[in-house]
């Protein structure tokens, strides 16, 4: 087990990037010259984690990441490692240096992993660009791999934002939830230069959108990305003026790597509704 203290003592005195100093524990530090082991308990953290880590600091990733639409990677990248219940039990057994976990940890679990020393890092979710750049740079920064981190942001999050569309769009999500302003999903709509319906409508975070609602005032751009009864209705085929498409619920949630890939699908359905009010 990786010694914070101990390594503490190793540590050069290269300087801490300014989310490390803000955060101010110790495993940033413990880190910074070390490449501890990981234990991943969430899709988001996962998909982080196979970005910046090397391959053998990951001993276990979550039971998300094996199922493809719970998933942030790829079913290879998935395949390649070994997956997790998220039980204590399970993690113990592995002993990592450090497990990452999203901040709806299980208390029990939580105090379990506690008792056994073993560190617990816990990461909300995003609700800007900003937000997620700090996170994946927290990320490398704990399993010593500082320079990807900064490659990825600089690479993936930063990217130019379009000229603004004049459409409005609407995010349906599972269960026919919409995401509020503040929200990683809202900050892709205006990226790709949407104007957000919901908050236009004025929905808020988590609330329920009906068939009815969306049939009697629809938005320019409607993206789908579940499968409740009203999302698969016929009817929605039939709108005259809303482009329609399917975006996977996937890309929704999750910041650092999972943001281009839901950038290069917004750019594709931007691209069609362009052509469609053309």
């Amino acid at each position: 087990m990786l010694n914070a203290a101990a390594t503490l003592a190793a540590c050069s005195a290269a300087p801490l990037p300014e989310v490390a100093k803000a955060d101010g524990k110790a495993l940033f530090e413990a880190a910074r010259t070390g490449k501890p082991t990981f234990v991943s308990l969430n899709p988001c953290t996962d998909a982080m984690l196979v970005e910046v880590a090397a391959p053998e600091q990951i001993l276990a990733l979550s039971h998300y990441s094996a199922i493809e639409s719970a998933s942030s990677i790829g079913a290879e990248i998935a395949e390649a490692h070994a997956i997790t219940g998220g039980t204590a039990e399970e993690i113990i057994a592995l002993s990592p240096d450090i497990v990452l976990a999203s901040t709806f940890i299980a208390p029990a679990t939580e105090r379990a992993l506690k008792r056994a020393r073993i560190p617990v890092e816990k990461f909300g979710s995003p609700a800007t660009f900003d937000e997620s750049r700090e996170q994946l740079q927290r990320v490398a920064l704990i399993s010593g791999q500082p320079y990807w981190g900064d490659q990825l942001s600089r690479n993936v999050i930063t990217s130019p934002a379009h000229s603004q569309t004049g459409l409005t769009a609407l995010l349906w999500q599972p269960g026919q939830l919409v995401a509020g302003e503040a929200s990683l999903v809202a900050e892709h709509l205006r990226w790709a230069g949407f104007t957000n319906y919901a908050a236009e409508m004025g929905l808020s975070q988590a609330d329920y959108v009906t068939l009815e609602t969306v049939l009697a005032n629809p938005p320019d751009v409607l993206l789908v990305a579940g499968d409740a009864p009203g999302q698969l209705h016929p009817l929605l085929e039939e709108l005259p003026d809303t482009f329609v498409a399917e975006f996977a619920p996937n890309l929704m949630y999750c910041g650092g790597p999972v943001i281009d890939k839901a950038k290069a699908r917004l750019t594709e359905i931007r691209e069609q509704a362009q052509r469609q009010f053309q």
